[in-house]
């Protein structure tokens, strides 16, 4: 019953990966040159792992399961690293030389299998290439994930979300790899395959976590960048008008409050505590509270959040930024997620963000 029930969470995430693979390269959406060569690492993976659970011998399922393309698993997953992160590798002409090994895998493959016809070589020449092959292949996946991690990391052109989630999914890979491992060790030495039961419930665990966080919350970090980029590129030279400061009743750090609020736009930091903004106007924690507690009669947060959902509304007046999410716009604002922000502007302005620009738009 436990292997039926295994097989059938199996097949649904087999599913999945396969639907995530084609929604990647179908839908106008998430259509883009990285995720084409992540929809095929996908589908790869999917095949490689998934049906080696289930008979396909003698099936035309029986080409996706062939160790040839193990070699091809490793270069699409690592391009897709590359263009994610804007990487000059590129751009430089040995990087196709990345792909020879898949190409000559190929090859040899298909020399082997006119072997079974023509009767060239022998069948321990023939076990020895495919062990060969099969091991070449391990390492040589081992070697570009780990390349493009150490990539990921010295990247300086993606924002920190976007290079988190790209991480994330490096390690999950590498957990995968290592599993991979071990279910082949334990075949070979110990005759069982427990081992290999946990390598496809961890690769379902990876199906689904890429359906939530690369079809869905990868899409709303690009969509942050984008509408970043979107803002920067209108922004002119001219500072920003700035709040009318009563001078006699507004003391300095009040002044200076202001003016990296407007002009360094600090509150875009999702991460920023009171700590942070004291230490920018170089005065205690403790005093900056007490300041703005007297001066504007509100605590620091409910300060920064007023910027937050100013920021917010114009984003959702604007008629640029329809195309994009609501959550997205809220962390372009600087809020840290989709409940914070949907609470705090609820509050602060009666309705919910959603309900605000359909407002906006019927007006």
């Amino acid at each position: 019953m436990n292997t039926i029930l295994l097989g059938f969470a199996i097949l649904v995430s087999g599913s999945i990966g396969y639907f995530i693979s084609i929604s990647l390269v179908t839908i106008s959406f998430y259509k883009n040159r990285a995720n084409n060569y992540l929809s095929l690492s996908l589908f790869l993976l999917t095949s490689l792992t998934l049906l080696g659970w289930f008979d396909i011998e003698d099936t035309v399922l029986e080409f996706l399961n062939n160790p040839v393309l193990e070699y091809l698993f490793g270069v699409t997953l690592f391009t897709y690293f590359l263009i994610q992160i804007q990487h000059k590798y590129l751009k430089e002409g040995w990087y196709k030389w990345l792909y020879l090994p898949f190409i000559s895998s190929l090859i040899i493959e298909t020399i082997l299998y006119l072997d079974t016809i023509f009767n060239f070589y022998n069948s321990e020449f023939v076990d020895l290439q495919f062990h060969i092959m099969d091991n070449a292949s391990f390492v040589y996946n081992v070697f570009l994930i780990f390349w493009g991690r150490k990539l990921i990391k010295g990247s300086h052109t993606i924002s920190e979300d976007k290079k988190r989630w790209l991480l994330r999914l490096n390690l999950f890979v590498i957990c995968i790899i290592i599993c991979w491992l071990l279910s082949t060790i334990e075949f070979y030495v110990f005759n069982s395959e427990y081992a290999t039961s946990f390598l496809w419930i961890l690769l379902s665990f990876l199906l689904w976590w890429v359906l939530y966080y690369g079809v869905f919350r990868l899409q709303l970090v690009v969509q942050k960048d984008e509408i970043h980029e979107y803002l920067a590129s209108k922004r002119t030279n001219g500072t920003q008008l700035k709040k009318k400061i009563n001078e006699t009743t507004v003391s300095k750090i009040i002044s200076q409050l202001y003016e990296v609020m407007d002009e360094e736009e600090l509150y875009k930091n999702p991460l920023l505590s009171r700590l942070d903004l004291a230490n920018r106007l170089e005065t205690s924690e403790r005093y900056l509270s007490q300041i703005i507690n007297q001066e504007l009669n509100k605590s620091v947060i409910q300060f920064v959040n007023e910027y937050r959902i100013e920021a917010a509304k114009n984003l959702l007046h604007n008629p640029v930024f329809n195309k994009y999410s609501v959550e997205a716009i809220g962390m372009e604002a600087g809020f840290k997620s989709k409940s914070v922000f949907y609470s705090t502007f609820k509050t602060s302005e009666g309705i919910s963000p959603g309900a605000h620009r359909k407002l906006q738009k019927q007006s």
